[in-house]
Parts: C-alpha cells; structure tokens; sequence
C-alpha cells in the first residue's frame, strides 16, 4: 500500500509550496487507518522532504520519474521511506529505494549490519535497511521478479556530517554500503548522480503500478535458496514419528480442498519445531507458505539456525509475528504454519489491535497449521488452545485434522524425567512419582547458585550450548536507566554474594545464541521454543511450597512479569498455575543435564524428596 504518489514535477511543486507534509499527512490516514499521525513522524516529513526536493530538482530528472513516499510493504510493518521510478539511457526500468534518516551521529558496534545511535540503542545500519527492503521486493514481489524491472538502493543522511574515521563506513560494514550506497550531508551531487544515472528518462508511472499491484509470493530463486540451506542443516532432521506427522501434515496441506485446519499437540522435545520448520521448507515449493510464531526470540533463533547473519532478510520475511494477520483479507495465504501456537493472544495483548489471534490466522490462510503444548501457556493472554481453535474452526467451517507426538528426543530421550517435571510440579499425575531413570539424564540441585554458575560455565567452556534461566522473581531494570547492554545485576542472591545481569536488551531476541549470554540469565520469554545442551534454573520466591498442605503457592507481590498476572490478583490459584508452567519450559530446555538453584528451601526439599 502506498499513501503518497506522484510524479517527479508534482512532488516538487508540493514541496516548494510548503504542501508536501499536509499531503503525505492525509495520504498515511486515509491509506493505513490511522486516528492520527505521531509528531515527530511529521516533522521528520518536513525536514527530509525538503532536502529531498533539492536533491530531485538539482538532478534534472525527467518530469514523469515517479515518486512513491510511506510505502508499506504488503503483509509486513515495514515502510519504506522514498522511492523514486524511471528509466535511464538504455531505456531499462528502474526504481530507487532512499532511505532517509535524521540522524547526526551514530557508532559502529561489532554486529554485521547494526550500529548505535543515541536515539534507539541499537539500530540496523540504514544501507542495510534500504538493502532489505530491495531484497523483499526482488524476492516476494511477483511484478518485479518476473520482469526485467532493476531494484536499486541507498540510504541518505542529509544532517550527518562525515567524521574521521566515519564510523557508519568501518570495514564490518563495507560489504552493504557497496551494495547499497550511503549518503552523507556532503553527498548531494553523488545522490543526484546516482538518481539520475538510473532513473534520468523519465517514464516512470508504469512501474509504480508494476511495485504496487505485484501478487505477494515467494520467488523460485527464493524458494530454491530455503530449499538449500535446510538440504544440509542437521538441525532439522527428522526422526521416527516425527517423520511420519511430517508427511501426514504435508498431505493435508496439500490436498486440502477447502479451508483446513491441523492441529499438532506435543510435549517439549517431541519435535514440533523440526516438523514446523521442514513443513516450512517442502510447502513452500508448491505453496505460499509462511511460518508464524508468537515469540520474537524463537522466531529469530529458528532463522539464525538456517543462515548467517548478513543473509537473514533474504528469508526473514517468511517467518512472522502472530498478529500480522490482523486486517488480513480471506485466504491471502495458502498456509500458515504456527509453532508455539499456544502463545496465540486475545485483544489484551501489548500492541495488538485485534481480537483473537487464531480467529486472524485462520481467517488468512487456506491451511492452517497449529503446533501446541498447553502447559506452555504462560500469561492470561494467552488463548492457543486445542478447545479454542476448534471452535474458530466450526466457525469458518474447516476441516480439522489432530495428530498427536508422543516420542521425546529433548532430555537425551529422558520421557520419564519430563513425566517426572509434570508430577513434582503437580501439572499432571504421571507414572513417575520418584524420578526416572538417572543414567538417562543429569539433574543436580545446587546448595548454592555460584556453583550452579560454574556448572554452566564449565560446559560452556566445553564447547557445548548452555545457559541460565530464571523466574521472573527479580526486577529487570529498564535499558533508558542505564541497563541496555545489561550492565545492572539485577538478579541477586546477596547471602551468597551472587549476582549476575538479565539477558541484555540490547541482544533482544537473540540472546539464547549470543556470546556474552553464558554471562547473563535468560527468562522464559527468550528461551521458550529454543533447547540447549544444559541448562541452570534458578527458582526464585514466585513459587513457593507449603508442606502442610503440599502445595504450592504464589504471593503476588513476589511475582514480577506485570503483564503475566494483570487481572490475576484476586486469582491466585490461576497466577500460581500459570507460574508452575514457566518453570516447567525452564527446567526442560536441557538436552542432557539441568541444575537448580531454590531460593524457597521448602520447594528444594519437596524436589529432593521426590527425586
């Protein structure tokens, strides 16, 4: 969707007549729906337009090069900043992808792509943002990647004035500024060479319709690219059932004749997301097929297990948040694939402006399929359900088609000691009242939390994936208060003289696989869906044990995620429920060993006394 269009001569007069920010203004209400339009985005309007007028006025252009300005780009939040179309002296079509940027100053940092800026921390490099949005295009865009329609990108930072050395041109970053040049406050004349070498003739209306009437598919040259990076990815074999739900679920996608829903159940390690994934990668050959997960943190893990960090956006844009879909039309896509599917949200939801999560899904898909574990539902919002989907699917008349995983390949094939999990924990009675068997799987509880910190270190210093994760029982200091590369401790246990920082901010959602995360903890909301080979829980006073009851309890003030308990104050069995299946994700993210810490020394002796 584009809300502002116009020829190269009208965006000028615009401009010159001080209308350009009241009509892009209007453009964006009226395009997107908006109630209105934040001040600082108009300002930033203001400012870079007029630069932008010079920069097309002084290039001497043709009069009918287009210009398309707040273009969304389709089923996506991204906008793009300016594009101008046209042909040059071959008379080859070409458009232009600018992205503008206010900025006066900016650090290189050690990240492929990432600067930092004193505006919000850590940022993508801006050649690498109109890089990315290139890459869409020539990837999804059915109009540009069946013709002979040539992408170009820049980035233009008209109140940056160079430094020396200038830190937005280190050498990590050469690669993509030579890719997609940067422009800098002394740059002008270089800018308007670059437009007018591709754009100069003019011609330009034919390819706006081109961009904005393209169907929203995956290329072949895409689609063949996935195809390769899972073709060697270990990571994604698939074992014994697991293979065979594989094929039952590709069946069904495939041959659906009508809307069609598949609904996966299964514990942690039982495969979900290998089968998701590989669903994923053998749909899309046929299909336009997008994977979707709730969780930021396991949606980036999952897409940084298939490629290196420079080649993420050629496939990020197959991977998608839940609520991407809201506003959707019926059936824009072919198949949804939904792991973690229990994250799915109600209209309580941060941010999200619509009202159910799986009513949107199914609404845009043909096929949708759900991959869940219900004792992973962690906060009240949370509404993935077997039961709920049903019923979204009676309501739009879909077939329903249920598999069931069983076999468990996380704890080295341990089922009884994640049976055991259920027990203690009083989620599920099982089979498994005293344990299971030990040579299966190492569990430890630690008499103190340094030493369950060299544990992991140490098997991290092995060479094998381990961390430590924790309840949300201490504060997590906001980043504007000096914590963005977690430098406050906040995690502090002082009868021991332990402390040690919550995963950064600054890593986001990729701290389950960043260096430095060995020396932070990391919650439930950047591990869940994710496995390591061990991991350390520390199990904080949000869960406590009465032993004259035997049974556990949460007092609200010791239970700190704010929007994990809003409503659940007068509800304690539910918040301590709910508390009971974040530390049943915890102490199941270990593939071979898991170590524990109790702050509460009656939930410690109920779990020596059960193991």
């Amino acid at each position: 969707m584009i809300a502002y269009t116009n020829t190269s001569k009208g965006f000028i007069e615009d401009v010159e007549t001080n209308q350009i920010s009241t009509k892009i203004r209007t453009a964006v209400l009226q395009a997107f729906g908006w109630a209105k339009v934040n001040s600082k985005e108009e300002e930033a309007w203001i400012n870079s337009m007029q630069f932008m007028g010079n920069v097309i006025r002084r290039s001497s252009i043709a009069d009918d090069c287009g210009v398309l300005i707040e273009y969304n780009l389709p089923s996506t939040s991204l906008r793009v900043d300016f594009i101008l179309t046209g042909t040059d002296e071959a008379e080859k079509q070409n458009f232009i992808i600018i992205e503008l940027k206010q900025w006066k100053e900016a650090s290189a940092t050690t990240k492929d792509g990432v600067v930092f800026t004193s505006y919000h921390g850590n940022e993508a490099h801006p050649s690498y943002q109109a890089y990315s949005y290139k890459l869409f295009l020539k990837d999804f865009n059915e109009n540009i990647y069946n013709s002979s329609l040539r992408a170009f990108s820049c980035a233009y930072l008209h109140n940056y004035v160079e430094k020396d050395p200038e830190p937005l041109k280190a050498k990590i970053y050469e690669s993509i500024v030579k890719e997609s040049p940067l422009y800098l406050k002394n740059d002008q004349k270089k800018l308007e060479e670059f437009i007018r070498t591709y754009v100069g003739k003019g011609k330009g209306s034919d390819i706006i319709y081109h961009i904005e009437k393209g169907n929203i598919r995956p290329s072949k040259k895409l689609i063949d690219h996935v195809a390769e990076l899972f073709k060697h990815n270990m990571l994604f074999h698939l074992l014994d059932n697991q293979k065979v739900a594989f094929e039952i679920a590709k069946d069904f996608a495939l041959n659906a004749k009508s809307k069609t829903i598949v609904i996966i159940t299964g514990g942690p390690g039982t495969g979900k997301s290998v089968i998701s994934m590989n669903l994923l990668a053998a749909l899309l050959k046929k299909k336009n097929a997008v994977f979707v997960a709730p969780t930021a943190s396991f949606r980036d893990v999952m897409v940084s297990a298939l490629t290196s960090s420079f080649g993420v956006n050629r496939i990020k844009h197959l991977f998608k948040g839940s609520s991407s879909f809201f506003g959707a039309k019926k059936n824009t896509f072919d198949i949804l694939i939904v792991d973690e599917a229990h994250r799915l949200k109600n209209e309580k939801a941060f941010m999200y402006k619509g009202k159910n999560q799986v009513e949107d899904i199914v609404n845009a898909a043909q096929v949708s399929i759900f991959f869940i574990d219900e004792k992973q539902m962690i906060r009240p919002d949370d509404i993935g359900t077997v039961q709920e989907i049903t019923r979204v699917a009676q309501l739009h008349k879909a077939q329903v088609h249920t598999l069931n995983l069983t076999a468990q390949f996380r704890c080295s094939g341990a089922d009884g000691y994640i049976n055991w999990i259920d027990d203690v924990l009083q989620l599920q009675a099982t089979g498994n009242f005293n344990g299971w068997d030990k040579q299966d799987f190492e569990f430890k509880i630690c008499d103190d939390p340094n030493e369950l910190r060299e544990l992991i270190k140490s098997k991290n210093d092995e060479g094998l994936k381990a961390r430590i994760l924790a309840g949300y029982a201490w504060k997590w200091t906001a980043a504007d208060a000096g914590n963005l590369y977690g430098e406050i401790e906040d995690v502090s246990i002082p009868e021991f003289d332990f402390s040690m920082p919550w995963n950064s901010r600054s890593s986001g959602s990729t701290w389950a696989i960043d260096e430095e995360g060995v020396d932070q903890i990391g919650c439930v909301h950047t591990s869940q869906g994710l496995e390591f080979d061990y991991v350390g829980v520390i199990i904080g006073n949000d869960l406590r044990f009465n032993p004259t009851t035997s049974q556990y309890f949460t007092q609200w003030k010791e239970y700190l995620d704010t929007k994990g308990k809003s409503g659940l104050n007068k509800k304690p069995a539910d918040l301590n429920k709910l508390v009971r299946n974040i530390y049943r994700i915890l102490l199941t993210r270990g593939m071979k060993g898991c170590y524990v810490y109790f702050m509460d020394k009656e939930v410690e002796k109920y779990f020596r006394m059960r193991s």
